[in-house]
């Protein structure tokens, strides 16, 4: 009768049993570092802070009175630039939020109306209320690219020397108005010109 001897396994057996484990473990940890940061998740970085606003120039909403959206109207002042579209819920729920900030007659209040008809968003602003002073329509979305926009709403604060200080992502609301977008536009109004 013969008997199997045992024999200890090898290293590299080990290694491929342990590797699952090493991987995992590897993964909980980066996972938990990611949590644990304190980073907010929502925030999406954008590669246009600090550099010149986009070259724009968006003919005026059909109809209305105000003048399209161009970029050579930022110089020598700090302007908001608030991405909506009349079939966007989340930009509802912000406009009372610009409305509010359009009271503030030291910057600029300007729109891309984005990917909507001409009819749809002056219903929209003669529903809610127009806080804005010039109104681009990018009906193509092809300006908006050339932004970094995600979705709408988005709203960006250019700087006196028409540089993008800041961008929001989302809608705006009363809190992150008051706590995220107001002192970026602070820094915006005591940056040299």
């Amino acid at each position: 009768m013969s008997t199997e001897s045992e024999t200890p396994a090898s290293p590299r057996r080990r290694l491929i049993v342990l590797l699952p484990l090493l991987v995992f473990l590897g993964l909980a940890g980066l996972f938990l570092s990611q949590l644990l940061s304190g980073r907010d998740e929502a925030a999406v970085p954008s590669a246009l802070i600090g550099l010149p606003a986009p070259q724009t120039n968006l003919p005026a909403l059909e109809g209305s009175t105000l003048p399209g959206l161009d970029s050579k109207a930022f110089a020598g002042k700090v302007t908001l630039v608030n991405v909506f579209a009349s079939w966007c819920a989340p930009c509802r729920e912000e406009h009372p939020v610009l409305l509010q900030l359009s009271q503030d007659k030291r910057f600029v209040m300007a729109a891309l109306n984005y990917k909507d008809q001409a009819q749809n968003a002056r219903r929209f602003l003669g529903d809610l209320g127009n806080p804005f002073q010039a109104i681009g329509v990018d009906e193509a979305g092809r300006t908006a690219i050339d932004w970094g926009v995600y979705g709408v709403p988005e709203t960006f604060v250019i700087g006196k020397d028409g540089k993008i200080a800041y961008k929001h992502v989302g809608p705006l609301t009363g809190e992150s108005a008051r706590d995220v977008l107001l002192p970026q536009i602070e820094k915006a109004l005591a940056a040299p010109g």
